[in-house]
């Protein structure tokens, strides 16, 4: 993960704390496969705590201190939970486990922060090597297609607003992207303006990077990686993945 985390961590929580369209498909993949389940790039522990509420063992691994004190927070708050979880802060690609795990999740756009080839199979290598016997590797993506047919804009783009759970102030989201097609790289300047109980606006620049993939691409990826991919859905809810689809949402088997 890039330094962009340790930037926003303290807004992360409240910006996405409507993103649940995902953790049933989790909650159910946990049920099919059994086991324990690494999220990778757990980060305050979105997927990590749901699971770990559905009586799932957890584990996850995630190189940002920022986003990890927030779990670690949460944890506190849960007690009933710690049986459950844990996890680790370093680096996946060098992390070694003792055990296997049933499930391994690539959760909402993490494999989007690994930039360059050699560390994307070296991450699916590293995740297939701790990857139990018919277990599953699940990857959620967006699906670029849409992203590279839209028109470029070098207009600010207003995202969203939400409420700072910690003060109460409103937020503003606005953001400056720009697509190199010819790289599959996005680059953007997450703008929050933090607005007080005065008027007063505290602006925050957070600069982010990410990596687009398109299916062929990940197929063979996963492939050198020994993997073979099982099927590929639009949406959470397993709709099929088109052209126009949302996500591609990737389910994958060790060969």
């Amino acid at each position: 993960m890039s330094a962009f985390y340790t930037t926003v961590a303290r807004f992360y929580d409240s910006e996405n704390t409507d993103k649940t369209d995902d953790l049933e498909m989790y909650s159910r993949l946990a049920a099919k496969y059994g086991g324990e389940i690494l999220d990778v790039g757990c980060g305050t522990g979105r997927v990590l705590l749901h699971l770990a509420r559905d009586g799932r063992r957890a584990h996850g691994i995630d190189n940002d201190s920022a986003m990890l004190d927030r779990l670690d927070v949460k944890l506190q708050q849960l007690p009933q939970l710690r049986d459950f979880v844990s996890y680790a802060r370093g680096d996946v690609l060098s992390q070694q486990w003792d055990r296997n795990f049933s499930l391994i999740l690539l959760t909402y756009n993490a494999l989007m922060h690994f930039h360059e080839q050699d560390h994307q199979i070296a991450l699916l290598r590293q995740l297939r090597a701790c990857l139990a016997e018919d277990g599953r590797l699940v990857i959620d993506l967006p699906n670029a297609g849409p992203a590279f047919a839209a028109e470029d804009s070098d207009a600010l783009t207003f995202e969203r607003s939400f409420l700072d759970r910690e003060t109460g102030h409103l937020v503003m989201l606005q953001s400056l992207a720009y697509l190199d097609r010819a790289a599959q790289m996005l680059t953007v300047e997450w703008i929050y303006d933090e607005i007080d109980g005065n008027g007063t606006v505290k602006r925050l620049i957070a600069p982010h990077r990410l990596r687009y993939f398109f299916l062929p691409e990940m197929q063979l990826l996963l492939e050198r990686a020994g993997f073979t991919v099982k099927a590929v859905y639009g949406e959470p809810d397993g709709a099929p993945y088109d052209a126009d689809s949302e996500r591609m949402i990737v389910y994958a088997a060790g060969v």
